[in-house]
């Protein structure tokens, strides 16, 4: 049984790696309650995109595994949701986020009476103790030595130091560059500020340190950008070393941290990530207090913020090194 659980979960995962709007077959079998919770569950509840996207894929694989077992939706037990973790061929952090996915749709499911009982509900799964985060750091010389070897002198160079500038010293999210327009980098009259449009709704707005203002303010300058209601940060045409009028997506601003990355020879597993933990990294080491590092990056648990600091790593290296064998 648990190898033709592992070959189902297999199939599934080749048919479901990207995700569908459309309702799925279990539940539009079910009928209009479920169907309901589902369009409710999805695109009411789940406001953030990316969780939308997350769940929803999380939920499509689950349901298909079931439909190959023959399974209707008010007949999925609890076993068929433990079978299910069981084979997937997933980190436990992974398993979790699927867990918690089925729990709160059914929950929807119920909620509506489309099912008597959450099949989730009672499954416990891998438990996960996250001490240290696994986003690599990029460490404080190569950060300043990748800011150092970008060639400024045309507008794609000062677009790109720009935003590594702005990725290093406010240690906001990938996301939040992407959304800049050029109304969020702002004078409130005795110091330039830049409003960041985070995750779950969050605004906040950081003062630009005096080498990140003269970043931005030669790309603004340069890219002629003037009408506050456009995106501050564009893509650019092939490699003309001209910009267009596209906003920059998270994937444009991950793949010109690679790119200049490589060409100093920096680690390629390094994201924009990177430089979040390495100046969380850096502020703890210089003793500035927990609470204002996590004030910073927006952090509602210090515990989070916990999870960036890489200092262990250094004590960890020290002791290893006096090993006298």
């Amino acid at each position: 049984m648990e190898d033709d659980s592992k070959a189902v979960v297999a199939q599934v995962a080749q048919q479901m790696l990207q995700p569908t709007s459309k309702c799925p077959t279990l539940v539009e079998a079910a009928g209009p309650s479920a169907k309901f919770a589902w369009e409710e569950f999805v695109y009411g509840k789940l406001r953030n995109t990316s969780t939308r996207r997350n769940y929803q894929h999380a939920i499509n694989r689950f349901l298909a595994f079931c439909e190959k077992r023959n399974r209707r939706l008010t007949s999925i037990m609890p076993r068929d949701v433990g079978q299910y973790l069981d084979s997937m061929p997933h980190s436990d952090a992974t398993k979790k986020l699927h867990l918690a996915a089925l729990r709160h749709f059914f929950d929807a499911l119920v909620s509506r009476h489309a099912v008597v009982l959450n099949p989730a509900a009672s499954v416990r799964g891998p438990r996960v103790q996250v001490v240290e985060g696994r986003t690599p750091e990029i460490g404080v010389r190569p950060a300043r030595r990748l800011l150092n070897s970008i060639d400024v002198t045309s507008v794609v160079g000062l677009r790109d130091r720009a935003i590594i500038g702005i990725l290093i010293y406010t240690a906001v999210r990938v996301s939040a560059v992407a959304r800049l327009l050029a109304a969020d980098f702002y004078d409130a009259g005795d110091q330039f500020y830049l409003r960041f449009r985070e995750k779950r709704g969050k605004a906040r707005e950081i003062p630009c340190r005096h080498d990140l203002l003269v970043y931005v303010q030669r790309y603004q300058q340069e890219a002629g950008i003037n009408d506050e209601r456009a995106p501050l940060f564009r893509t650019a045409v092939g490699r003309t070393g001209r910009l267009t009028d596209r906003a920059m997506s998270t994937g444009d601003i991950a793949r010109l941290v690679k790119r200049r990355c490589r060409r100093i020879q920096i680690p390629r597993h390094v994201s924009p990530h990177s430089f979040r933990v390495t100046t969380i990294t850096d502020l703890l080491g210089q003793g500035v207090p927990l609470e204002d590092v996590q004030q910073l990056v927006g952090h509602a648990d210090p515990r989070t913020t916990r999870l960036y600091d890489r200092r262990r790593r250094q004590v960890t290296r020290n002791i290893v090194e006096r090993i006298s064998v």
